[in-house]
Formats: C-alpha cells, structure tokens, sequence
C-alpha cells in the first residue's frame, strides 16, 4: 500500500493523468525487455506464430491495459485502503479460474483443499463487506452540517466507493485471468522474459489508443517528461519493470 500511496501523491503532486502514467511506464518497460529477450534467448527461444502473438496481445489487453487502469481508476474512486482489500480477492480468483478450468484439483476430503476453499468464502465476503459498507469518519474537526447535506454526502461518499469497488473488482479478475493465461501459455512456450516483453508491447499501444480517446485535455500530455522521470523513479525505488 505505501507503492500505491507514493504512486497517487506523486501523480496528484505533479498533475499526471493515470492514463498516460500506465501509457509511458509500459513504454519504459517494453523499451527494456524488449531488445534483452532478443539478445539473451536468439538460440534458445521458440519461433513466434500468429496463435501465440495473439495470445501476447490479450495477457496485455487482460493484464495490463484493463488492470492497471481499472486500478487507479478505482482508487481515484475509494482510497488505497480499499485497493488493498480487494487484492485479496486475486488468489481466491485465481483458485476458482484454477478449478473451472482444470488447473486445480479440488478435493472436497482433502484438508489442503478445504482451507483452499475457507480461504476463497473468506476473501470474498470480506471484499464485499469493505466495498458494499463504508463507516463513518472516527473523528471531525468540521462544522456539523445539516441533516439533508450529512445525507447527501454520505449518499455521494457511498456510490463513489461502491463504483471504486467494482473498478477494483474488475482488476482483481483481470489478474487472476492473467496469472491463469500466463501459465497456460508458459506451458507451450517456456520463454518467460519474451512473453513478457511482447505482451508488455501489446498493452503499451493499447493504452496508446485507449489514452489518445479518454484524455481530452492536449495538456495532460505535456507532462511527458514527468511521467518519464516518474515512470523511472519507480523502477528504480521498487524495482517494478510494469
């Protein structure tokens, strides 16, 4: 949670829009990985197929380009203390996904696999619980308003957490879906740094696209050498490539 609060203030601090933070740190990492899977795996790697781009194209569409900005526009919404709620929500995502999928062997006698399942009714009732009741502030030092302004607050304060929990919903899913993706790929391409590199290219022009329709202000791009000097910043201080 102290990345994700460093992340927000730096970003609220120098105006940067989330969209073209996720754009330009994506950018960075393909920039990165991209040319070091060519140059370490040139005689072990597999040959690349049309089926297996297309793959690398929806680990970046589900893994990057909808999770990472489900997640900040989810914060935006609630706080990071919610976000760090509903990261629990990921394992117990990526076990159901597991046993749909026949990844995971569910034995209902098993010990390991009634805690499994413990484990997963707890995650979800928890997550539901922090995004459907939100509590009222322990302490104000405010004027007392209304009752009909007290209710409208608490009405917006409400909603906004709400919606902030289904983006964040959403990015627990789209990790879990990515996790269970890479390991199917991984099972038929064991090239893990160029799976990486290329799904990492694949969502760097998808939020190309998808921060071109959703910043209107031609401003917020002026920000690029900011979100560059950030974007590396981050690298460096949490050792994160995307």
């Amino acid at each position: 949670m102290e990345l994700k609060r460093y992340l927000l203030e730096t970003m609220s601090t120098r105006g940067i829009n989330h969209f073209i933070f996720v754009l330009y740190s994506n950018a960075l990492a393909t920039s990165i990985l991209l040319p070091s899977s060519f140059l370490t795996n040139r005689t072990t790697r597999p040959p690349l197929s049309f089926s297996l781009l297309v793959k690398f194209f929806l680990l970046g569409l589900v893994g990057i380009t909808i999770m990472q900005n489900c997640v900040f526009t989810g914060i935006s919404y609630s706080s990071p203390t919610l976000e760090s709620a509903m990261s629990n929500l990921t394992p117990a995502i990526t076990f159901v996904l597991a046993v749909i999928f026949r990844m995971e062997k569910l034995d209902v006698g098993s010990s390991i696999s009634q805690i499994k399942m413990v484990g997963t009714v707890l995650s979800i009732s928890g997550a539901l619980l922090v995004t459907l009741y939100k509590g009222a502030p322990i302490c104000s030092f405010q004027t007392q308003p209304s009752a009909s302004q007290e209710f409208q607050s608490l009405l917006e304060e409400t909603s906004n957490w709400v919606i902030g929990g289904l983006f964040l919903f959403t990015a627990s899913l789209s990790l879990s879906i990515w996790n269970i993706a890479q390991a199917a790929i991984l099972r038929g391409y064991p090239s893990q740094l160029t799976i990486v590199a290329f799904y990492c290219l694949f969502g760097t022009m998808q939020c190309a696209v998808l921060s071109l329709i959703a910043v209107k202000d031609r401003n917020a791009w002026k920000h690029e050498s900011d979100v560059t000097w950030f974007s590396r910043g981050t690298i460096e201080r949490y050792g994160l490539l995307s």
